[in-house]
């Protein structure tokens, strides 16, 4: 029994040292379907949503998912540290515990419990004293266990500032498509706001932006999946639907829309398509994508379809005018739409539409809508620059009757 204990000690700890390895130091996706961190969120995850599910309020229900990224890191070092010690515990007892105890353990289960007191201690540099080992071997290894520990802590540390320069260097694009498309963002909303003079050179340099975006996940999330995990900050935003509004925008630039930015669009579209596809294989959606192939597409129906490309005629966009726009459309969609549906089910996030919504204009209007009536209202512009002027801290300091000398 003590060589079936040290051996699964020893294969406790190579696994937990090659998992930390992976998910931390690798720069690249790791092969293999036993590792301890996939198998960690597949088993929480799926428990977690049903703890959502059960919930009636989508308020809650939306914070429940929210929760889940950090939460699962933290106790994913829980597991971790919990492994360690039990590894190097089951250790010492194959040894027959090589050391001297004042309590005199006798039975098994006090030895047993002689050895994880001497791991937890050793793993987090306690060193009390009180256990003192009697051979050259044990002593190897108390000392490997401490070096382990503090190699451990330190890894954390540094781990958890570069996963939040991560989640923020991705949500900054993603808080900025608000006023650029939309919230939730759609293809056609982004369109209509780069109706302008200059128009298609921003469209260009925005997308150019969002090619090295997703680079950037590319580099991150691929490395660090549980990022994928961790929700935007604000309502009716998430990385996936940005990530697919610039999809569908790409897609109807090359195939639908006439302008200079089709060859920046390619580009974009595929490193775009890059991604989704790439996750994909990192939470094994492969058999969810197919199904999804087979099924036919309901993001952009035909009156959509058709409500969207009135909407762009309508704001001086030149259209392709042959009969083969919606097969190229389609087409493309299906190169990419079954990896972002995947995902959105996998996570339980919300695709946006093509077409902006249909407002109510009882409704308040968004901010972007706000700030661009400023523009047409001569009557309010007059008014805040005299309001301006009277409060300006400027003015009274230029004012020579109120100068002191």
């Amino acid at each position: 029994m003590h060589i079936v204990a040290a051996l699964f000690g020893c294969l406790f700890l190579g696994s937990v040292l090659l998992d930390a390895f992976q998910t931390i130091i690798l720069p690249r996706r790791p092969v293999g379907r036993f590792r301890l961190t996939r198998l960690f969120l597949l088993a929480t995850w799926e428990p977690w949503l049903f703890l959502a599910r059960i919930n009636p309020s989508r308020r809650v229900r939306e914070q429940l998912y929210s929760i889940y990224g950090p939460l699962a890191l933290l106790v994913l070092f829980v597991v971790w540290a919990a492994l360690l010690t039990s590894a190097y515990a089951l250790i010492y007892f194959g040894l027959h515990m090589p050391f001297t105890d004042p309590a005199h353990p006798l039975t098994l289960w006090q030895r047993l419990r002689t050895c994880l007191y001497v791991s937890g201690s050793s793993i987090f540099t306690l060193g009390l004293g009180d256990v003192i080992p009697t051979t050259q071997l044990a002593r190897f290894l108390l000392v490997a266990e401490a070096g382990t520990g503090l190699g451990f802590i330190a890894l954390v540390i540094g781990y958890v500032p570069v996963l939040y320069n991560a989640f923020s260097t991705r949500e900054v694009p993603v808080a900025m498509l608000d006023a650029r498309a939309g919230s939730p963002p759609t293809a056609g909303e982004l369109l209509l706001r780069h109706n302008f003079s200059g128009g298609h050179e921003a469209l260009t340099t925005l997308l150019a932006e969002w090619e090295r975006w997703c680079a950037e996940m590319l580099e991150t999330h691929i490395s660090y999946p549980i990022l994928c995990y961790y929700r935007s900050q604000h309502d009716n935003q998430s990385w996936l639907a940005a990530l697919t509004a610039i999809l569908d925008t790409c897609a109807l630039v090359i195939t639908t829309v006439e302008g200079p930015s089709t060859r920046q669009a390619q580009l974009t579209f595929a490193v775009g398509r890059h991604v989704l596809v790439d996750l994909g294989h990192v939470f094994r959606r492969e058999s969810v994508e197919q199904r999804l192939r087979t099924e036919p597409p309901t993001r952009l129906p035909d009156e959509e379809f058709v409500r969207l490309a009135d909407l762009l005629c309508a704001a001086g966009y030149s259209m392709c005018s042959d009969l083969d726009v919606r097969e190229r459309l389609f087409a493309i969609r299906r190169l990419y739409e079954p990896h972002a549906e995947s995902m959105a089910e996998y996570l339980r996030l919300t695709l946006p539409n093509w077409a902006p919504p249909v407002r109510d204009p009882s409704k308040k209007p968004d901010g972007w809508k706000t700030v661009e009536g400023l523009r047409y209202s001569a009557a309010i512009a007059d008014r805040l620059v005299s309001q301006i002027s009277r409060q300006s801290t400027a003015v009274r300091l230029h004012d020579d009757s109120s100068h002191p000398f």
